[in-house]
């Protein structure tokens, strides 16, 4: 089967496997010259199937991705794109990840510019404090701007992704004031919700929260629909996945209205 963009995907035939009950399938997704395979157990009945690749074991009488639909929440985040489009994107970011940055870029640049109409994307923070020591900090920062308005938040998320390498703990708060000012943002607003975080640390904690709920293990983790994207995508690999979901959606909706 061709996708748009070149993609293919094939599925072997299925072959015998040591799991009694169970058929092995592989299913080969290519684009041009690389290729990823992806292994599938199905039962013999063909109504259930494991991915062994990313694990979950999935009834093909059901969305596939209801169990992590059902723990998703958009509530309270910032988002751009329109309202009504048929594509969800939500994004569980960390401020002080390189791989968030570029994959950040990716969407504003490229991806969402794609698909004016088709994709809304919603941000998510997860920052991984072990590893990033002002990650929180800018997580709790962006929801004190984002209480002046989304498009200070997107401001915010550009300029701090931009400025990253030059971010450090003992530096933060400094550029932070330096963005604020220019932003002409309400000095005394940001102020007091910064010297009483409270209510923005319980708006983070609550993203870390669904986070591991989901079992988000690392950033970018991207749910499309409820599907789950681990790791950054190069743009041509996600505008051909947003594609193929669009070509679904618009299969499934015309066979809807001949039903």
């Amino acid at each position: 089967m061709l996708f748009a963009h070149g993609v293919s995907i094939t599925v072997d035939d299925p072959l015998p496997c040591a799991i009694e009950g169970l058929k092995e399938v592989d299913m080969h997704i290519a684009l041009g010259p690389n290729e990823q395979i992806l292994q599938f157990y199905v039962s013999n009945d063909g109504r259930h199937f494991i991915n062994n690749s990313q694990g979950g074991t999935y009834d093909i009488t059901q969305n596939p991705f209801q169990k992590d639909l059902d723990k998703l929440s958009i509530k309270g985040s910032p988002s751009r794109g329109p309202s009504n489009a048929p594509l969800t994107l939500i994004i569980f970011s960390d401020f002080e990840c390189p791989q968030c940055k570029l994959q950040a870029e990716s969407l504003r640049e490229e991806v969402l510019p794609s698909f004016p109409t088709e994709v809304h994307l919603y941000f998510t923070n997860f920052p991984l404090e072990t590893l990033h020591p002002w990650a929180k900090a800018a997580a709790v920062t962006g929801r004190c701007i984002l209480e002046q308005g989304e498009s200070h938040f997107w401001n915010y998320h550009d300029w701090i992704f931009t400025n990253q390498a030059a971010i450090k703990p003992d530096n933060f708060r400094l550029k932070v004031n330096d963005f604020v000012q220019a932003e002409k943002l309400d000095q005394m607003q940001f102020g007091h919700c910064m010297d009483d975080p409270t209510r923005a640390l319980n708006e983070v904690n609550k993203e870390i929260a669904q986070g591991r709920a989901l079992g988000v293990l690392e950033t970018p983790t991207i749910f499309l629909n409820g599907r789950r994207l681990v790791g950054r995508l190069a743009s041509e690999n996600l505008k051909a996945i947003i594609q193929a979901d669009l070509e679904y959606e618009n299969a499934h909706t015309i066979s809807l209205g001949l039903n």
